[in-house]
Parts: C-alpha cells; structure tokens; sequence
C-alpha cells in the first residue's frame, strides 16, 4: 500500500484518495494496466527520484556499441588485405562492431563488382569471429559492409 500504511486491500478511489490526504501523502497509480489498477499512498516527488535513480543505473549498465571503420580501395594488393585483416579480427574480440568499406575515387568506380568481391572475401576470412550484418551495398563513392562480433559464450 505505501507508506506508513499498514491495511492494504482493494479500495474504492474516494476511500484511497482520503487515506492519503490523512497522511498527508499522494496517492500514485503503480500498475495502471493491472485489473484492477494498482496504486500507492506515497510521496510523490520521492516515487520520481526513484523513477529517474532507476533509469539512469540502467543506462549506465547498458553496453555501448563501438563501430570500428576499415577502408580499402579497389586494387588493395594482398599484404595489405592481410594486415587490415588482422586488425579486424582483433577490433571484433573486442567486442567491436567492423564497418569495411571500399572508396572508389573518379573513374574507379568501374570497379564496383571487384570491391564486391573482396568485402565478400574480407567477410568470409572473418567468419569465425563474427557474422556479416549487411551485404555489400553501394552508397555514393562507397561500398559498405557491416560486421558483428560474434556473441562470446
């Protein structure tokens, strides 16, 4: 029932609403969508600080997700791929997000299905660690991929 209150019970509104002006206290609808409605004679201003004491622990306990960038060009040699290859097997143990992409300058553009293939390539290489959220995808100069962590056991 609340504070201070030691009858708790089903009452009807104008019954309650009394209670709570002789404790000098409010009464406060806890569960509007239980049958029937559950209420409490409290102070209203502490049920508030509660409120917002409650919402902010849980934001803080919330897990922030980190997205890590990795860019490539068209014509990314081998040596090159491997090196960002292993960056992003390490970012993704982490427990980071991996966005690859390939910047396609002037008329590189040409090869589009070739930075295709070597997201493709890079997501496969990056399977044990963690699962493509989105196939390549073409936005303006670049082709986009994103890669999550795989969850830990």
């Amino acid at each position: 029932m609340g504070d201070n209150v030691p009858e708790q019970g089903i009452y009807p509104i104008s019954q309650a609403l009394k209670m709570a002006q002789e404790r000098e206290l409010d009464l406060v609808e806890i569960a509007p969508s239980a049958e029937p409605p559950v209420c409490k004679i409290i102070d209203y201003q502490k049920f508030v600080y509660q409120q917002k004491k409650k919402a902010k622990e849980q934001k803080a306990n919330a897990s922030k997700v980190v997205i890590k960038e990795i860019r490539f060009g068209p014509q990314t040699d081998e040596h090159d791929f491997q090196f960002k290859l292993n960056h992003a097997k390490s970012f993704l143990q982490e427990g980071s997000k991996v966005k690859a992409y390939v910047f396609f300058r002037g008329r590189s553009i040409l090869f589009s299905e070739q930075g295709e293939k070597l997201l493709l390539r890079f997501a496969l290489e990056l399977e044990e660690f963690g699962k493509a959220e989105q196939m390549p995808k073409l936005e303006g100069k670049r082709m986009i991929m994103m890669i999550a962590p795989n969850k830990k056991k």
